[in-house]
């Protein structure tokens, strides 16, 4: 009988609502037909993981919202000894966006990224003239899902719920509104499939729970590179990524994001539905 390794998939906590269950039944179907055996666990309070071959945080969704308790989860996962898919060191390194900065360093092409420990109206003003540009945008280090993002007119103020908190200042790229958000995805080192995310109208933020779409995409060469040089600079081999990305305003593109611990694949768009996706979490046990 061939071996069935045993996976605990974690899910969010059931504070959460059920949104997710598309994801997972995606995410569960794609695995199951590579033979692994999939439980679910709440990323919360998982339980005793010790007889499972793989602990996938792939719907550890809520997490930056709860992020000393996330990161709790990544020492435990160390000190019991478990497999863990992506690596720790990697979940860990992309929990916070700080990262953007350390790609930046490496070479490797992002949207300019300014890291403000306690924003001010000061700190816009930099940012600003370091721009050259007054449209920005501010983010937590620690967010999903656009979570308080903002987007901020040429001399608006700093929105209360980031006045003197962390957060990240970019540059706001018109390329989102003119052509979307690409992203690409990777098994094992591997390119799988690609979309573009586009906004809904009067909007500049891609999810769907503010109006915004997506389709499958044919990733250039140059976006396949990027992706990959950018996915060569972290910690350690990603088993599964997803690379967002914008046209730069210059003829180029830049990194968006790299989401290595839960995101959204969008297997029904892959042409194999998700196959190779499957064979490589097998492999990685």
């Amino acid at each position: 009988m061939p071996f069935q390794p045993r996976v605990a998939l974690l899910t969010p906590g059931a504070d959460y609502g059920e949104h997710w269950h598309p994801a997972l039944a995606r995410k569960t179907g794609a695995l199951t037909a590579a033979g692994l055996a999939v439980e679910t666990r709440a990323w919360t309070d998982p339980g005793d993981l010790s007889g499972f071959d793989l602990v996938l945080p792939l719907i550890a969704w809520g997490y930056p919202r709860a992020a000393a308790r996330w990161y709790a989860l990544l020492d435990r996962f160390e000190a019991e000894g478990l497999r863990v898919v992506n690596p720790v060191p990697v979940l860990r390194w992309n929990s916070d966006k700080a990262y953007l900065a350390e790609l930046g360093t490496n070479g490797v092409a992002v949207v300019p990224t300014i890291e403000v420990a306690a924003l001010d109206e000061g700190a816009l003003a930099d940012a600003r003239a370091a721009f050259g540009t007054g449209e920005l945008v501010i983010k937590p280090p620690i967010s999903a899902g656009s979570d308080g993002t903002h987007r901020l007119a040429a001399g608006a103020g700093v929105p209360a719920d980031a006045l003197g908190e962390r957060r990240l200042v970019q540059p706001f790229m018109p390329g989102i509104l003119a052509a979307g958000e690409y992203s690409l995805f990777f098994f094992a080192g591997r390119y799988s499939h690609a979309i573009v995310k586009r906004p809904a109208a009067g909007d500049f933020r891609v999810q769907p729970q503010f109006g915004g779409r997506e389709e499958a995409w044919d990733a250039s060469r140059p976006a396949r590179e990027l992706a990959a040089a950018a996915l060569a600079a972290a910690p350690a081999p990603p088993v599964y990524a997803r690379i967002d990305m914008v046209e730069d305003g210059a003829g180029g593109l830049a990194i968006m994001e790299l989401e290595l611990i839960e995101p959204q694949l969008f297997l029904h768009l892959a042409p194999d539905r998700g196959a190779a996706f499957g064979q490589a979490i097998y492999a990685a046990v």
